[in-house]
């Protein structure tokens, strides 16, 4: 368990993730995963304890202390289930966190109490079927017509998307500005126009709503513009540091679990007349876990305390980002060897974890994208 520096509050946050996590969302995790779906009474119990709100003030009905509680919560969540991790990551981080950075305060006064609440959960439209890491490259249209945006396009891999009675939506206002044409929007799921399309069945967090979204003539009021508009492409990357803090605390999470079982099976399991853990071999294999797991998490904490003090930490949140979801995936592969045959079966989580780990790498930028944005800072590396 890591302490080192952490606060007094940060510590009890954390405890109070870790105790809910295990005790209420941990037992029901594997139910989920075979329903595709994370049970609303637990969305709620979250609401009821700040989770679903953490990046967001106490003016505007939140519970937010600091970007490394926010982390540590989202690792423990992350613990328990993957899935729920991610609802609770990016409607935090991209969902709640672009409302609050980009936002006039008549429309945070509208939704971010519901938000942060966890009664209107958040999703995220940016990607398309045909763009996903090059973000400028959108088709969806918004078109201003007697006062009110009209709304045509699809969006790809929406996380929340079924769920979700928020929508923040970027479209083409301006064709012709390329980049400087894009604008978000606020649209609310309940609009005629809105449809999700396809809920998409996915190799893992499988509880978590993943959809296709097809906007049909979908208008909304003028006012329902986020930001300014022309603004859109700045404000849908204004958030990287949250979304991939969220995302690396999400990963160690994974893989923290995945250890844990593989120490928990290492302990109990015998061969050649004593336990596994007493083999050098096995030991050697979850002593490298173990190491891996606390290097990814102080990077993650590093950039949450960064942009706790307000210094921008882009380059430390991919790296954090980077190293995290790769970690991720060989710690977890690493645990499905510690337990031999059986890691391979349903019967045992490991395999569940390994699943859910490989999103990671994916999205929040995929680990290539992650690279180059970590080589583009050392152009004017100073030591």
């Amino acid at each position: 368990m890591f302490n080192t520096a952490l606060s007094e509050e940060q510590r009890m946050i954390r405890d109070m993730a870790r105790d809910f996590a295990q005790n209420e969302i941990a037992p029901r995790a594997e139910q989920w995963e075979k329903e595709g779906w994370i049970d609303d009474a637990m969305i709620e119990k979250m609401g009821e304890l700040g989770l679903m709100g953490m990046v967001v003030p106490e003016e505007w009905g939140g519970s937010f202390s600091d970007y490394v509680s926010y982390a540590l919560a989202i690792e423990e969540i992350s613990a328990a289930d993957a899935a729920t991790g991610t609802m609770m990551s990016v409607h935090n981080s991209v969902g709640c966190g672009t409302l609050l950075n980009a936002g006039n305060n008549e429309q945070k006064k509208q939704w971010l109490p519901e938000m942060a609440s966890g009664r209107a959960i958040g999703s995220f439209c940016l990607t398309e079927p045909q763009a996903g890491s090059e973000a400028h490259n959108l088709k969806t249209r918004a078109i201003l017509q007697d006062g009110k945006w009209v709304l045509n396009g699809a969006k790809q891999f929406v996380t929340n998307g079924k769920r979700a009675k928020i929508a923040i939506i970027f479209a083409v206002t301006d064709p012709d500005l390329g980049k400087k044409g894009l604008s978000a929007f606020l649209v609310p799921t309940h609009t005629p126009g809105f449809i999700v399309s396809r809920v998409e069945h996915k190799m893992g967090i499988r509880a978590s709503d993943t959809c296709a979204i097809t906007l049909e003539n979908c208008t909304i009021p003028e006012s329902h513009l986020l930001g300014e508009r022309g603004k859109g492409l700045s404000i849908a990357l204004s958030n990287l540091e949250n979304g991939r803090i969220g995302i690396g605390a999400q990963a160690v999470g994974i893989a923290r679990a995945a250890f844990e079982a593989a120490l928990k099976y290492a302990q109990e399991r015998e061969q050649f007349g004593k336990n596994l853990l007493a083999h050098q071999s096995i030991a050697n294999m979850l002593a490298d876990m173990h190491t891996q797991i606390n290097a990814a998490r102080l990077m993650v904490l590093n950039a949450a305390s960064l942009k706790d003090h307000g210094i921008p930490c882009l380059n430390e949140a991919a790296q954090a980002k980077l190293m995290a979801s790769e970690m991720a995936e060989k710690v977890c592969s690493m645990a499905i060897q510690v337990h031999g045959g059986y890691g391979y079966l349903e019967d045992y989580p490991v395999q569940r974890y390994y699943r859910d780990a490989r999103i990671t790498q994916i999205y929040e930028g995929t680990s290539e994208i992650q690279r180059m944005l970590i080589a583009r800072s050392l152009v004017n590396y100073q030591g």
